[in-house]
């Protein structure tokens, strides 16, 4: 079992930073793809980045290539998404979860894992 905890949400205005961590603990996270999603108010769940366990290999959406960068420290079991340049469209609850595997998937139902989830609300 994994289980994982996020933190580091909260209110900022446009074009600012946040830097989300995700906390896990469980014996097989560091064998485990981990991504975070994001969840606006009334839309689904999207990916937004993941990294894969074994050699670190990154993948973003679209929508955040350029202004988010995911990073992991297996041996502190966290997981970060340094969020840059925020723009209002990424106001969501944003999900750390984690799968197990060296594969990193972007459909939420592929995910084993869940946090509970921190919200970003950017004002203008």
């Amino acid at each position: 079992q994994v289980q994982l905890v996020e933190s580091g949400g909260g209110l900022v205005q446009s074009g600012g930073s946040l830097r989300l961590t995700c906390a896990a603990s469980g014996h097989t996270f560091s064998s485990c793809a981990t991504g975070w999603f994001r969840q606006a108010p009334g839309k689904g769940r999207e990916f937004v980045a993941g990294v894969s366990w074994r050699r670190g290999y990154t993948a973003y959406a679209d929508s955040v290539k350029g202004r988010f960068t995911i990073s992991r420290d297996n041996a502190k079991n966290t997981v970060w998404l340094q969020m840059n340049s925020l723009k209002l469209e990424d106001t969501a609850v944003y999900y750390c979860a984690a799968r197990g595997g060296d594969v990193m998937r972007i459909i939420p139902s592929d995910m084993d894992y869940w946090g509970k989830g921190t919200l970003v609300t950017v004002s203008s």
